[in-house]
């Protein structure tokens, strides 16, 4: 592996105004940064973007896939509802950590189905901005072990 896709769905692109009990004060450019620079330690190229438009995030997905790019992925509402990101990951071959900021188990119930996660190589949730930082370390900690 040697780059990383970021790829956020609808509305983490308010992130730091949105709901801060929720999903804290942390912006999408905080956690841009903190990836970037953790990215720039490793040797990797990172790729972050955002969109309100299922389409633009397959796509997306699309292009991950066929460079063979590491992706984290938040697909933020999309996630409960999306078949299109789930056919984008399992027939481009992306290996993608699916993120959550918050917790969805443990609010609203049409939260805690995943259309992404039977295909995702991982989930993780409920850890804030910190959830990024943990999908990268576990992509780069398998990309490492596939080298061994």
């Amino acid at each position: 592996m040697k780059s990383v896709h970021v790829v956020n769905g609808p509305n983490l692109n308010l992130l730091g105004t949105r709901e801060p009990a929720t999903y804290g004060v942390t912006t999408l450019a905080d956690i841009e940064a903190s990836l970037a620079a953790r990215c720039a330690k490793e040797g990797l190229s990172l790729t972050f973007r955002q969109s309100n438009h299922e389409g633009q995030l397959v796509d997306w997905i699309q292009e991950a896939g066929a460079a063979g790019a590491g992706v984290i992925l938040n697909a933020g509402a999309y996630t409960h509802t999306s078949i299109a990101l789930h056919d984008a990951i399992r027939g481009s071959g992306a290996k993608v950590i699916e993120v959550h900021l918050s917790n969805v188990h443990a609010r609203e119930d049409f939260r805690h189905t995943s259309t992404i996660s039977s295909v995702a190589t991982g989930v993780i949730l409920g850890f804030g901005a910190l959830s990024y930082d943990l999908a990268l370390e576990a992509l780069i900690s398998q990309s490492k072990s596939k080298k061994s």
